[in-house]
């Protein structure tokens, strides 16, 4: 749960602002979507690997985006 301190004297958009930032921060829109459907640990590692992979190919040189 997010919890914005805001003083008295605060203006709702400022506080808005804050919950937005604590809210991206906190990467809650992400958890839901991975809790939406099941993944096995292998097929996820699997996309790690690759990912990875990708990247390498592209620090060296190899793959022209």
């Amino acid at each position: 749960m997010l919890i914005i301190d805001s003083k008295d004297c605060e203006n709702i958009d400022k506080a808005l602002k804050k919950y937005k930032k604590k809210y991206e921060k906190a990467r809650i829109l992400n958890q839901l979507r991975d809790r939406q459907s099941y993944t096995k640990k292998s097929v996820r590692r699997r996309g790690e690997v690759l990912k990875a992979v990708y990247k390498q190919q592209l620090a060296s040189g190899k793959l022209e985006d």
